[in-house]
């Protein structure tokens, strides 16, 4: 899937380039931040959910579509990503959230920074739980807790680890 989507990423480039309408530093620009968000989603599709024994791509949590790569400096990324619980009140969400957290910042090889979000519409309070899931003061203080950490764990684990 990722090399059919990036050779119509290629494609659509090339075709704006000789159209004119896109010089090819934004080409290259628009690829590399493709070619990053594809990175992201290999990192983030293999966490399993918290109550059911499959990942959060099997349960389309998250797609390739919910992950946005943009260029803060030279390699430095602002990563959005927008995941959509399963259930309008699942009360897992925040923890989700934070194995999204915590497995980017383990195993993201570039300077990044990180924002999570509920996509809009999918959650009864996704407001709050994006406040939660976005501090830094809250997510480390969760990791403090071992029941916590131990079910992160669980989840952010490969399966061949």
């Amino acid at each position: 899937m990722a090399a059919v989507l990036s050779l119509v990423s290629i494609t659509v480039s090339k075709v704006l380039q000789l159209s004119g309408l896109v010089d090819k530093r934004n080409v290259l620009r628009i690829q590399k931040m493709e070619e990053k968000a594809l990175e992201v989603y290999d990192v983030i599709r293999s966490i399993r959910d918290p109550e059911k024994p499959n990942t959060l791509e099997e349960l389309e949590v998250v797609t390739e579509k919910c992950v946005e790569v943009q260029e803060l400096r030279e390699d430095e990324f602002l990563i959005i990503i927008k995941f959509s619980p399963t259930v309008p009140h699942c009360s897992l969400a925040t923890l989700i959230g934070l194995c999204l957290q915590v497995k980017l910042q383990r195993c993201l090889p570039f300077k990044h920074k990180l924002e999570i979000y509920i996509s809009e519409g999918t959650h009864s309070t996704e407001e709050d739980i994006n406040k939660q899931i976005n501090d830094k003061e809250r997510v480390a203080a969760a990791m403090e807790n071992p029941n916590l950490r131990d079910i992160v764990e669980q989840c952010v684990t490969e399966p061949d680890d």
